[in-house]
C-alpha cells in the first residue's frame, strides 16, 4: 500500500512509502498529485531521517528495563551497573524481555540505527526483529550513554529507492530538536511499518 508521511513544520519534505522502501521525496502536494490514491499519514512536527544510537550495548546488554509488572520491585526507569547484573543473574530469562522494552524505548526517540558491537543473542534478535540497523561505533562518544544522547546523530535523508527508515518529531524546526531532545519523537518507520507511534 502506497503511503505518504507528511509533518506540518515540513511540508517541503514529505515521504511517499511502498511497501518497505521510499517511492519518492518531494513537497506533500508533488507526492499526492502524483500518487492521489496514496493513503496520507499526517504528523505534527518535522520529518527526520532518524537517528543513530551510539550506545547500543550499554542500553540493550548493560541496562535491565523493568516489565511494568516488576514497577513495585524495581521501578519503571532502566537499571545499569551492579544492580543490573543482579537482576540479570537472578534470572537470565529477563535478558531478552529487557532487550525488547530497550528496542522499544529507543524507537520512541526515534532511534533507526544503533552502534556498538553486541554480544549477547538476545539483543541480537531484539534489534533484528525490530529492523533496526546496526552501524560502526564513532571513535569518540559524546557522554553517558542516553536513549536522547548529545549531540543527536541523524542519518542522511531519504532517497528513492533506498529503505523506507524515518523519524518524526514534534518541534518546529532540527534546532528546537537539538534543544529539546529525541524525547519529542512522535513516530519511527523502520521498513515501511509504523513501529513508534506516540498515543
Amino acid at each position: 500500500m502506497l503511503t505518504i508521511h507528511v509533518a506540518e513544520a515540513s511540508p517541503e519534505l514529505a515521504v511517499l512509502v511502498d511497501g518497505a522502501q521510499v517511492a519518492a521525496v518531494g513537497p506533500y502536494e508533488d507526492l499526492a498529485a502524483v500518487r492521489p490514491q496514496a493513503r496520507v499519514r499526517r504528523w505534527p512536527g518535522i520529518l527526520t531521517p532518524g537517528l543513530l544510537n551510539p550506545y547500543g550495548p550499554e542500553l540493550l546488554e548493560a541496562t535491565y528495563h523493568p516489565d511494568p509488572r516488576e514497577a513495585a520491585e524495581l521501578g519503571t526507569e532502566p537499571i545499569t551497573g551492579e544492580r543490573a547484573q543482579a537482576v540479570f543473574r537472578a534470572d537470565a530469562s529477563r535478558r531478552g524481555a529487557s532487550a525488547r522494552r530497550g528496542v522499544q524505548r529507543l524507537l520512541a526517540h526515534g532511534t533507526v540505527a544503533i552502534a556498538g558491537e553486541l554480544r549477547s543473542r538476545p539483543a541480537l534478535d531484539a534489534v533484528r526483529r525490530a529492523g533496526l540497523v546496526v552501524g560502526g561505533r564513532p571513535p569518540r562518544l559524546p557522554g553517558p550513554p542516553s536513549f536522547s544522547p548529545v549531540p543527536l546523530v541523524l542519518l542522511p535523508m531519504p532517497t528513492p529507492g533506498g529503505p523506507a527508515r524515518f523519524a518524526v518529531f514534534d518541534v518546529p524546526d532540527r534546532a528546537e530538536l537539538v534543544r529539546r531532545g529525541a524525547s519529542t519523537c512522535v513516530a519511527t518507520v523502520i521498513g515501511g511499518r509504523l513501529v513508534h507511534r506516540r498515543s
